[in-house]
């Protein structure tokens, strides 16, 4: 049912907690259905630092943050905004059809916490 990448970031998940002061924070999810995300993001020089997350939900649903947090570390602000759904679920090699709507968090998670930072920046 789920590939042994999904199995591995399950079990031991990257970049789990907060980072205190993040530059751009952003939960999404569905409470009601048990998925929900947060993601914290640390940007220097429009590069993505550190990123870390909390996810309360289903083992799909904490693999594809785990993913999704390796994918976009690193990368530029631009480069994590092309990040998708399809991406997420690739790199996991594959999800079940009903568990694809946790990769659309992964990548909803990613595009706010970036609005998140850029609205900050506006604002300063």
């Amino acid at each position: 049912m789920y590939s042994e990448k999904v199995l591995e970031h399950f079990m031991n998940p990257r970049n789990v907690g907060e980072i205190e002061n993040a530059d751009g924070v952003a939960q999404v999810g569905n409470p009601k259905c048990g998925d929900v995300m947060k993601m914290y993001l640390k940007i220097e020089n429009g590069v993505i630092v550190d990123v870390k997350f909390k996810t309360l939900g289903c083992g799909a649903a904490i693999a594809t943050s785990s993913i999704a947090t390796e994918m976009i570390k690193g990368k530029t602000i631009e480069e994590a905004l092309k990040i998708t759904n399809k991406a997420v679920t690739e790199a996991l090699d594959g999800l079940p059809p009903n568990k694809l709507h946790c990769s659309v968090l992964a990548e909803e998670a990613i595009k706010a916490a970036i609005e998140d930072y850029l609205n900050k920046q506006k604002n300063k």
